[in-house]
């Protein structure tokens, strides 16, 4: 990878060691049943590894004296998505809007769907952003 990518870089290295990490809970999670403890590990891991995908995003946007300005995860994953960090930006969505609605305060179905969607598809939409990055970073 080229030097003048240092920050995004580590940013990179920052996302794909918590990706590993969620990668593990979710092995755990479909081996065996998930109790309430795993669920909220699992969660936790989710949610640090997205922030980190939009902190890479960011750095990378930032590094590429990109002129738009974000006001938030939205802007970001659109701009990605435009930009072809990402391949599914509805799939990406899914993941702000249920990030949004998920607090222990909401209904169960809430939180179900979020680990049901974690489990099933938000790990494979990191993977390739995973490899986008890398690529373009190579390049």
């Amino acid at each position: 990878m080229k030097s003048p990518t240092l920050t995004c870089e580590k940013c990179l290295l920052d996302f794909q060691d918590a990706l590993e990490q969620l990668k593990l809970s979710v092995q755990s999670g479909k081996s065996k049943q998930m109790d309430a403890k795993a669920e909220a590990q699992l969660v936790r891991s989710f949610e640090l590894t997205h922030e980190l995908a939009l902190k890479v995003i960011t750095e990378f946007f930032r590094q590429q004296k990109h002129q738009v300005t974000f006001s938030g995860s939205r802007d970001i994953t659109v701009e990605a998505f435009n930009e072809d960090l990402i391949d599914d930006g509805k799939g990406w969505m899914d993941m702000i809007i249920l990030r949004i609605k998920y607090n222990p305060i909401y209904p169960e179905s809430v939180h179900n769907e979020l680990v049901s969607r974690i489990l099933k598809d938000f790990v494979s939409l990191f993977e390739n952003f995973n490899r986008k990055m890398t690529a373009r970073l190579e390049n």
